[in-house]
């Protein structure tokens, strides 16, 4: 991650675009409208050498915004493509084994956490970040009700970081940053209307510069 503001800051998950060179555009697009944190690129069921190839071109891009460039779930690709980071999906032993093998060189961060069980357990691999959601549930408006719950809950006990899946609604980043979450992650409330990409993520950096709580309050 580039560095933690006094606020809630904004990573962008990369939608599915079979076109590579039309995503890297929007990629690029979206990341000329202010501040990002970082940037999520999921596979989506690409084989290994079409994901290498798309995040051959988006990793740069990327990096050249500001963000760091995490790859979800791959660490072979990651390496090829000098990603700055890996996002891991899945559970804790999962979690643990790329933490193990790949920091410090790698930002390390992700989760399946489902409860606050399983957050503590992904918790004791120390990972640099906690994920609540899921990479492509923004499916409402809103984000969803348990994962605000578990954020407000980590964010008030653990020094990890947490990030949380925001909803379709642009505004929902405001009601991440509310739990005192470090991170807001928006996909389709970004790409959905990809002529606005950029006007978005401005936006939303507004809404949270004037109206998100400070960490040092």
């Amino acid at each position: 991650m580039t560095a933690i503001e006094n606020r809630c800051r904004l990573v962008l998950i990369v939608p599915f675009i079979e076109d590579a060179a039309l995503q890297g555009r929007l990629v690029e697009a979206a990341l000329g409208g202010g501040d990002v944190a970082s940037v999520i690129i999921p596979q989506y069921g690409l084989d290994d050498a079409t994901f290498q190839s798309h995040c051959e071109l988006l990793v740069p891009i990327i990096q050249a915004a500001g963000a760091a460039a995490l790859v979800a779930d791959n660490s072979r690709v990651a390496g090829r493509v000098r990603a700055d980071g890996l996002h891991i999906s899945g559970n804790a032993e999962e979690l643990s084994e790329a933490v193990e093998k790949h920091t410090p060189q790698l930002i390390v961060g992700g989760g399946n956490a489902m409860d606050r069980h399983h957050a503590l357990e992904m918790g004791e691999v120390k990972p640099d970040y906690i994920f609540f959601g899921k990479l492509q549930g923004d499916i409402k408006l809103e984000a969803h009700s348990k994962n605000l719950a578990l954020a407000e809950w980590w964010a008030a006990m653990i020094e990890i970081p947490c990030m949380v899946m925001g909803g379709l609604d642009p505004a929902s980043a405001l009601a991440v940053a509310e739990t005192g979450a470090e991170f807001v992650a928006l996909r389709d409330a970004v790409f959905l209307d990809e002529a606005q990409a950029a006007a978005t993520v401005s936006e939303i950096n507004a809404l949270l510069d004037e109206k998100a709580p400070r960490f040092n309050d």
